[in-house]
């Protein structure tokens, strides 16, 4: 009986999870190439086909779809068992930054991953905007940093990438006629700055009805229906849905953001910023 690879399986999750060659490629690290010829490896392995073509893209097959759901547990299992005996003895104090983004969708179950498995080290957790954190993470303060990116940085371990949608509340009607109300974060901000230059270049005429310098006020903003805003699949939630497609509104570009970890960081800081790269690229637009 032949084993799965779980290289391969990664390679065949970031594919089902991402939709596409060229994202799965970008989320492991390997050219659209490399990916083919693993996809082919897997297939000669299971013997038969896991991918159909579907117009420019391509879609899973049935096998395709019952090999997904045993390549989440393999990995899972994998995971777990590698975490369990590297960070049995580890010890210590490890700091985290991050954006709201990621604090309020798959996070949580990372983290519980990890501290069952280094139930020694102290986790110290910082959430809030891009900037102050990276500025706490080049003061030293944070050893594994999840920031949106604005270049690439000689520390980063990985690039995660996610579709930016444009959102509002829950069964609102579309904004009728008149300029577009849209709800953002004080500047800086990524998801504004892309937000605005989409409209601009689209010639499509907005004002801004509401700002704030938190993820929270962002979301009662556009719960309350007062406005909409960009941001990824991570936003929706009770209230918040994908804007209405009468707005015929332009498209956005991908929201990325940079997982980085501190030089010389100590093997737990190593172990965490392995499984958040491995476990947070989860989202996806529909």
């Amino acid at each position: 009986m032949q084993a799965f690879d779980p290289d391969l399986l990664r390679t065949f999750l970031a594919f089902a999870e991402g939709g596409s060659l060229a994202h799965a490629a970008a989320a492991v690290g390997r050219t659209a190439s490399a990916i083919t010829a693993q996809m082919q490896r897997l297939e000669n392995m299971v013997g038969e086909p896991l991918l159909a073509p579907s117009g420019r893209r391509r879609m899973l097959t049935p096998a395709g779809e019952e090999l997904l759901v045993h390549a989440r547990r393999i990995l899972e299992v994998h995971r777990d068992a590698w975490l369990s005996f590297k960070g049995a003895k580890a010890d210590g104090r490890l700091a985290l930054g991050c954006t709201q983004d990621f604090a309020d969708s798959n996070l949580p179950d990372l983290l519980r991953l990890f501290a069952r498995t280094h139930p020694r080290v102290r986790l110290d957790l910082r959430v809030g905007r891009s900037r102050e954190l990276t500025a706490a993470y080049d003061q030293g303060v944070i050893d594994v940093l999840i920031v949106m990116r604005e270049g690439p940085q000689p520390d980063e371990v990985a690039l995660l990438s996610e579709p930016m949608l444009w959102l509002s509340a829950s069964g609102e009607p579309a904004p009728a006629g008149g300029e577009l109300p849209i709800a953002v974060l004080d500047p800086p901000c990524g998801f504004r700055s892309a937000a605005t230059d989409a409209l601009d270049k689209a010639g499509h005429s907005y004002r801004i009805a509401a700002t704030s310098p938190s993820l929270s006020g962002l979301r009662a903003a556009v719960r309350s229906g007062i406005a909409i805003t960009a941001r990824t699949a991570r936003f929706i939630g009770e209230g918040i849905a994908l804007a209405p497609q009468a707005l015929s509104l332009p498209t956005l570009p991908n929201a990325e953001f940079s997982l980085r970890l501190k030089p010389k960081a100590d093997k737990a800081a190593s172990r965490l910023a392995t499984l958040l790269a491995e476990g947070l690229p989860g989202e996806s637009g529909p």
